[in-house]
């Protein structure tokens, strides 16, 4: 017989669906009521019945096929390399002082691409999922696992938004907002005529009625969501990272990985512009490091030899990180504009905390 427990949490992901659940049967009923109520039983003239028709379907298609995306592409795990060995969990477990645990730490950090830190200083490790946490990688509670490039979990697709998929969801807010506007303004006219009595008293006339009032209140709040994410692209940030900015070896700082408008673009939606409008995975690098425009170098990871740059590996390459760490984009990307603020940085020291274990979701 199973576990309370586990029937416990299978109930709890059941009910994870029900806002996945609504949307669908959302979709559905504006399906049938633009397709069936509006196009096929109220539209009269046959040129314009065939337009709405046609682009209203490529919408829809586009629609769903990245709200599919979206939903049912898993979340990718961090490499192995940042995983703990049998033999470092033995030992990390055995110590109890804590300057021994810091030894353990600091001897597998030192090898892998790590910049960032907790707001203390320390190296980011997770004990639940005993790994070192990539750059901008996050535990989540609900999906129970560490997230590359961690941006939220979003209960409408009951998955977490992340290095995986965020070029979809960035495309899901984007056709789903065309696809409102574009339903609320075929339905403006013949919603004005309901108001007037310009519709033939049928069942028609309140699909209309409700579709115009459903999609234009979307598109609203469609549109801000958008809007907002929109901006943290251009800044090349995470929803997380906008709440709280990047701690570094020198301290936080909210622009540590922006690269400037077009390459931050880049960094999510590829270099190729033929699949920027496909819900198609094309996103720069392999979700574990990310190219900065920091100039201070981290005293503990040591510069590799030009030329080497993990930002431009693609998710089915091999995944071997040399015995140095990649360094070269911290000062190659380094923007004209930024270079006063690099100097104000390196004013204040580049002394490397030390290093603690510390929880942090």
């Amino acid at each position: 017989m199973a576990p309370s427990g586990s029937r416990s949490d299978d109930c709890w992901r059941v009910l994870y669906w029900i806002p996945v659940l609504f949307i669908s049967l959302i979709v559905a009923w504006s399906y049938y009521a633009y397709v069936v109520q509006l196009c096929i039983e109220s539209i009269e003239n046959m040129g314009e019945k065939i337009v709405y028709l046609l682009v209203y379907h490529v919408l829809f298609i586009m629609f769903v096929w990245s709200y599919w995306q979206t939903i049912f592409t898993k979340p990718m795990n961090p490499l192995k390399e940042f995983h703990l060995s049998h033999p470092d969990k033995e030992l990390l477990e055995r110590e109890d002082r804590r300057e021994s645990q810091q030894e353990v730490l600091r001897r597998i950090a030192k090898d892998l691409p790590i910049y960032t830190r907790t707001m203390s200083g320390a190296i980011r490790y997770c004990d639940r999922c005993l790994l070192l946490k990539p750059d901008r990688c996050h535990h989540c509670s609900a999906c129970e696992m560490c997230i590359l490039k961690m941006d939220h979990h979003c209960p409408w697709v009951n998955n977490c938004v992340g290095f995986a998929n965020y070029k979809f969801f960035m495309l899901f807010l984007a056709y789903s907002l065309l696809y409102c506007l574009f339903v609320t303004a075929t339905d403006l006219q013949y919603f004005i005529q309901f108001w007037t009595n310009g519709l033939p008293d049928t069942q028609a006339k309140f699909h209309i009625m409700f579709l115009f009032f459903a999609a234009s209140t979307f598109s609203v709040s469609l549109a801000f969501l958008f809007a907002y994410h929109c901006w943290l692209v251009c800044k090349n940030r995470s929803t997380l990272e906008a709440f709280r900015a990047p701690a570094f070896q020198h301290g936080p700082d909210k622009n540590g990985f922006s690269l400037g408008t077009n390459k931050n673009f880049r960094q999510v939606f590829g270099e190729e512009k033929k699949y920027w409008l496909l819900p198609v995975f094309s996103s720069l690098g392999d979700g574990c490091s990310f190219p900065t425009c920091l100039v201070n170098q981290d005293p503990e990871q040591p510069s590799l030899p030009p030329g080497h740059n993990p930002s431009i590996k693609s998710v089915g390459e091999s995944h071997q990180f040399p015995p140095k760490p990649l360094r070269e984009s911290q000062s190659r990307l380094l923007n004209n504009g930024q270079s006063e603020g690099s100097e104000d940085r390196d004013k204040r020291g580049t002394s490397n905390p030390a290093l603690t274990i510390e929880k942090e979701t």
